[in-house]
């Protein structure tokens, strides 16, 4: 034996996981597609060899990630159910959560996201949804003297209307998901840190400077903006030695 090998414990998989991934695995090959039905119970108990809880249960798995609709009993068995954004904002927030994702990770990801949409924001705006953006801007001025839960509020608001303005559903799905989580790990320290009106004042600047660039269409420099700030407004909670791609982000 090699000296000083050491295994981890292993995780028995249980049967009804291996039929959610058959499921799954048929659906993103294109054997099964939206509207099409799965055997019913019986033969799926008949197919998969095992007793009908165990298909019940992983029935209840894909209906709760929105890929099928299940009716005990139903003859016609489970239907498939067509892309939904809920569906994808669930798979989302389970991965995003899980532990092998840093803060790091996320953060990056984030700001890959939100320079994308701001950049085709600067080409596709109109002059209302401008308004829009410009109207969020001072709504957060106005929340820094209020707390940074208003100040955050009014932030969400900015960027759903850049993200919508973008016209593509999976980077306002994304962006929403993990803000959603990143600000779940650090809102609290945010909120009591000593600096915090310092960092609202500094990101509500930066806001301000993508807004200036999305309004002369300069895509390219409202993008690293907007990169930017978030790397100054999230980048000390993550440790030094995880910061480099980060900084990839942001270097020119």
């Amino acid at each position: 034996m090699a000296k000083g090998l050491q295994f981890q414990p292993v995780q028995p998989v249980r049967a009804y996981q291996r039929i959610v991934e058959q499921i799954e695995d048929a659906l993103s090959r294109g054997d099964l597609a939206p509207g099409q039905r799965l055997p019913s119970e019986r033969e799926l108990v008949v197919q998969f060899a095992v007793s009908r809880s165990t298909v019940r249960e992983a029935l209840r798995v894909l209906e709760s990630n929105g890929v099928v609709r299940s009716r005990p009993g139903d003859p016609n068995g489970p239907e498939i159910l067509p892309y939904s954004s809920g569906a994808l904002r669930k798979q989302l927030v389970r991965l995003a959560r899980v532990d092998e994702l840093s803060l790091s990770e996320l953060i990056g990801f984030r700001m890959i996201m939100d320079g994308a949409a701001i950049q085709l924001a600067s080409r596709l705006r109109t002059d209302e949804q401008l308004a829009e953006m410009e109207q969020s801007l001072v709504e957060m001025r106005a929340a820094i003297d209020i707390d940074f839960a208003a100040f955050s509020e009014a932030d969400l608001a900015f960027h759903e209307a850049v993200a919508r303005v973008s016209r593509n559903s999976l980077i306002e799905t994304c962006n929403e998901v993990v803000r959603g989580v990143v600000l779940g790990l650090i809102a609290d320290k945010i909120a009591h840190a000593a600096n915090s009106r310092a960092l609202m004042l500094e990101s509500l600047q930066h806001h301000t400077e993508v807004v200036a660039a999305i309004r002369a269409g300069d895509g390219h420099a409202a993008a690293r903006v907007a990169r930017q700030n978030l790397y100054d407004y999230y980048a000390t909670y993550v440790p030094e030695p995880d910061r480099n791609p980060l900084r990839a982000l942001i270097d020119e």
